[in-house]
């Protein structure tokens, strides 16, 4: 399987980011379901954007090893952060727990999360 980045000329060129990702050849399929900021017991981690960012990063890293896979694999990041919520706190996080493995991400702000507390939610596509 071969995963490859592209970043096609027309299109603004983001360190953050990959603006298509292809996959190759055979390969496992994982969906990483959303993520929040929970830790293993159920209880919501942090009050803010950042840290709520890096324990959802965190279980979306768990999830992945789960299915023998790491950042490196991923295709596909969803992140949905809520209105009013200032998205550079979640950036900040994201690279201090991601690290320089750019992705096809989509970012969007909503109004609301399932739980009211929740200010961010990550689901993820990966390719093994």
């Amino acid at each position: 399987m071969n995963i490859e980045h592209l970043e096609p000329e027309g299109l603004h060129l983001n360190p953050a980011f990959t603006q298509v990702v292809a996959v190759q050849g055979p390969a496992k399929l994982l969906f990483v379901g959303g993520q929040n900021a929970v830790d293993a017991s159920g209880a919501i981690v942090g009050d803010n954007l950042g840290v709520q960012t890096e324990q959802a990063l965190k279980n979306v890293l768990t999830a992945l090893a789960a299915g023998g896979a790491t950042q490196g694999n991923v295709v596909k990041l969803n992140v949905h952060v809520v209105q009013g919520a200032p998205v550079s706190q979640a950036f900040a996080a994201a690279q201090a727990v991601w690290g320089r493995h750019p992705t096809a991400i989509t970012v969007l702000v909503v109004a609301g999360l399932a739980n009211p507390r929740f200010l961010v939610e990550v689901d993820a596509v990966a390719a093994v």
